[in-house]
């Protein structure tokens, strides 16, 4: 076993899940577990200018450069730690099936758990390779301690090996990336890199500049709840007014729906009764005009309702997430020009495409770390059928190493 599944196995079981609506980051203490495990590992490695941030739970860390290679470009490596609040990871229980067949892979025979290729055929690519899956009782975490794992196996190979040429390199692994609050203390200066790449992507190849424009809107609709007995002309139903407000929003334009470029209205939780109903959505573009006029949508649909039912019966708080990165990007082209480049080397085939979510790269090239996402080798993300292949993972180690070595020299400016 290679030192990249050697160290997904470890870091997967440690539960890392962070929490939505807490203001604090991290938003779980437990996130420090695998934060120290880290420290120590990285220590125990020989990296340099290693600084844990004990308060916020971001790890920083450095590979000094190869001997001729002090002039080139500082790149970095990112990764987060945290796992998806949208299944547990707690007790995770990963298993490798070799040579993977392309049938059904029964997950957890007591609860009659299987994944198929009917539901995901993308499985079928992987015919004849090994899968990392879960024992169908949580997610498997390779989102992110997939990228954590290529990214320490990097560090061990590079520090071991000073023959191979590289410039210096920053590492860095943070907290909170699932709720949106990756970059919050993140130290840009601290860290020290020209660029960096997060390692937070799927399948191999994969290789991401561009990402949506994202905004979260909270809707609260205040009714007035009467006895049913009694109610003509005096009640008003919070839940039916809720259903109005999404029956007013373009059918289409649903997650169910959209693919690649296409953005998307999405309800992501709603709860309440006849007197109150709360609704949380996310609103998603890559297009910044685009963006701009679903927003614009969702209070005029706030305002149709207040006038149809009264004034302050409707309220929406609209907050922008995070941008595009390909506005920062199309200046620092030379990042998904040479880690083409290098996939191409590897014999791994690139596959340029949109982002449909956020990384902690897009906020962090807005705060002047231009940061495009490279895949991970992992799929079926924030869920039970959630699944790493063997050797994508390995391979994707390899271009970490082969990205470092096509920089050594490069005085291109950042």
């Amino acid at each position: 076993m290679t030192k990249t599944i050697e160290n997904f196995l470890r870091y997967a079981a440690v539960d890392t899940q962070s929490a939505e609506g807490v203001s604090t980051t991290p938003s779980t203490a437990k996130q420090h577990d695998l934060a120290k495990i880290l420290v120590r590992e990285l220590e125990e490695l020989g990296a340099c200018d290693i600084i844990y941030d004990t308060e916020h739970c971001y790890v920083y860390a450095g590979i000094p450069a190869a001997v001729g290679c002090e002039s080139a470009p500082v790149v970095g490596f990112i990764a987060h730690m945290d796992t998806s609040p949208a299944v547990t990871d707690t007790g995770v229980r990963p298993r490798i099936v070799e040579n993977y067949d392309g049938g059904d892979i029964l997950l957890n025979r007591e609860e009659n758990i299987v994944m198929r290729p009917h539901d995901f055929p993308e499985l079928l690519n992987y015919k004849g390779q090994d899968l990392i899956v879960t024992d169908g009782t949580t997610l498997l975490g390779a989102d992110d301690k997939a990228g954590i794992a290529e990214i320490m196996a990097m560090a061990e190979y590079l520090l071991q090996h000073p023959e191979c040429r590289h410039g210096r390199i920053r590492i860095a692994f943070t907290p909170d990336e699932e709720v949106g609050n990756g970059a919050e203390h993140f130290d840009v200066k601290l860290f020290g890199a020209d660029f960096a790449y997060t390692v937070d992507g799927g399948a191999l190849g994969e290789l991401e500049y561009e990402n949506f424009n994202a905004a979260g809107a909270t809707l609260h609709i205040r009714g007035r709840s009467v006895h049913p007995g009694s109610a003509k002309g005096k009640m008003k139903n919070a839940i039916l007014i809720a259903q109005e407000f999404q029956s007013l929003l373009p059918v289409f334009e649903n997650p169910m729906y959209t693919e690649k470029y296409e953005g998307f209205f999405h309800l992501d939780s709603i709860a309440g009764n006849v007197e109150e109903v709360t609704a949380d959505y996310i609103i998603r573009d890559h297009d910044e005009t685009l963006f701009q006029k679903k927003k614009d949508m969702f209070l005029q649909c706030v305002d149709f309702l207040n006038h149809k039912y009264g004034a302050g019966t409707v309220f929406a708080d609209m907050k922008d997430s995070y941008y595009n990165m390909r506005k920062v990007m199309e200046s620092h082209m030379h990042l998904i020009e040479n880690a083409s480049a290098a996939m191409k080397e590897l014999g791994i085939r690139p596959k340029v495409s949109p982002i449909r979510g956020g990384t902690d790269g897009a906020r962090l090239s807005f705060m002047g770390l231009p940061c495009p996402n490279l895949c991970t080798g992992g799929g079926n993300f924030h869920g039970k059928y959630e699944y790493a292949c063997v050797q994508s993972m390995e391979a994707v180690t390899r271009l970490l190493i082969r990205i470092t070595e096509k920089y050594a020299g490069d005085e291109r400016e950042s």
